[in-house]
């Protein structure tokens, strides 16, 4: 390790019992210049200095009594970033990883998908250092701005209007917008963005105390078209019993030191992480169709925000479907709600379209009248005319 440090900002090890894996993990990772150990005992004796270093850790390490040791490097090396191999990855392990402060967990990867987290570990923990010495720590008007897409009706386009919104963010704040999938039982934020499925909130929860900048980054997806980052939900619907209000709010707060925006998906629901959302909120976009059902429910959660004293400033209204046909009067809904619309997204098929071949409306048909609304929309975020100064970025990626 003392000669890879020579050459480059930070060390490679890999860490097996099992000589055979051993070698094929230093094979994955280019072999020359990585050290190769049998055991966690034999890495820490030649550890020298505070130098910056990634550890790739073989399935042999994925053991409990393993991983308390792991723990213990993890806590008295903060310049340590580690990475686990595992042959099938389960809920179990992966929570054990995260306490222990493993950086990433993966399951059989290719050369590719090591390299790349080796990269993305390498680089968190690089300008992480960075960051420390030379950028202050921010001001409550430099964290990152949250909004939350809600309605109070089940199946009223909450996903479709949080995607694109977010999506034409990032377009516009490239690297800087977040979008989180809240609905945790059934979210499928994921699924319309066609992302990997390899973390989600679970697994930023699991990490409690633990989650930093760069661990939570490291569980999110890039949408490469947009440059958005992704938290999706759980991928199974038990597991949205892990993830407690107490859970998002630090993942939120996490999430508002490195990004400009955050998007969130919730569920249609007051229960306690959607309220402690509402809490975090800048803005509070309400979400119905045009119908009589839909707007029932939308009064009711619009008077229930009220009850607990959020301020008519914080809400933003999005009408979707507008159909003449069957619609009730726009002016009818504004008077029953006491609440002016501040888009309303025409009914076109371009949606089930986009939605088919997994792509954002606004980017599958940029010119459509729903993707002009959605555009609307990003206006009163980020004015397209206006270019906003970026804050400094503390992450890169590397694809």
């Amino acid at each position: 390790m003392t000669a890879v440090k020579e050459e480059t900002a930070f060390g490679v090890a890999v860490v097996e019992a099992d000589p055979e894996r051993r070698q094929g993990l230093a094979c994955q990772l280019g072999e020359v210049g990585i050290a190769v150990f049998p055991s966690l005992h034999g890495l820490q004796s030649e550890l020298v200095g505070s130098a910056s270093a990634v550890v790739v850790l073989g399935p042999s390490c994925a053991l409990r009594s393993e991983l308390e040791q792991v723990e213990w490097l993890a806590r008295s090396r903060p310049a340590l970033g580690v990475v686990l191999v595992v042959e099938e990855l389960s809920t179990t392990v992966l929570q054990q990883a995260m306490r222990a402060g493993v950086k990433d967990v993966l399951a059989s990867p290719d050369r590719a998908q090591l390299a790349w987290a080796v990269a993305r570990v390498a680089d968190s923990l690089t300008l992480a250092t960075a960051s420390q010495l030379v950028l202050a720590p921010p001001s409550n008007e430099a964290l990152g701005r949250v909004v939350s897409v809600f309605s109070a009706k089940g199946g009223s386009g909450t996903s479709v209007v949080a995607a694109n919104l977010a999506v034409t963010l990032a377009r516009r704040l490239p690297g800087t917008v977040a979008l989180v999938d809240a609905d945790l039982q059934f979210g499928d934020v994921a699924v319309m963005l066609e992302s990997r499925l390899e973390h989600s909130i679970a697994d930023a929860a699991a990490a409690g105390e633990r989650l930093d900048a760069p661990l939570l980054q490291s569980l999110m997806v890039r949408h490469d078209p947009s440059g958005l980052l992704v938290l999706p939900a759980p991928i199974e619907p038990a597991l949205a019993e892990k993830v407690g209000a107490e859970d998002v709010r630090r993942i939120i707060e996490v999430l508002r030191s490195f990004c400009d925006h955050i998007v969130v998906d919730t569920a249609s629901r007051f229960d306690d992480v959607t309220l402690a959302l509402f809490d975090q909120s800048d803005e509070i976009v309400m979400v119905s169709g045009m119908e009589v059902p839909g707007i029932k429910n939308l009064k009711l959660g619009v008077q229930t925000l009220r009850l607990l004293d959020t301020p008519a400033s914080k809400l933003k209204l999005v009408l979707v479907r507008s159909n003449t046909k069957v619609q009730m009067e726009l002016r009818d809904i504004e008077r029953a709600l006491a609440l002016k619309a501040d888009v309303v997204v025409p009914n076109d098929a371009v949606v089930p379209e986009s939605l088919n071949k997994c792509v954002p409306v606004v980017i599958d048909a940029p010119r459509s009248a729903v993707s002009r609304a959605f555009e609307a929309l990003a206006d009163a975020f980020v004015p397209a005319a206006e270019p906003v100064k970026r804050r400094r970025a503390i992450f890169s990626w590397r694809g």
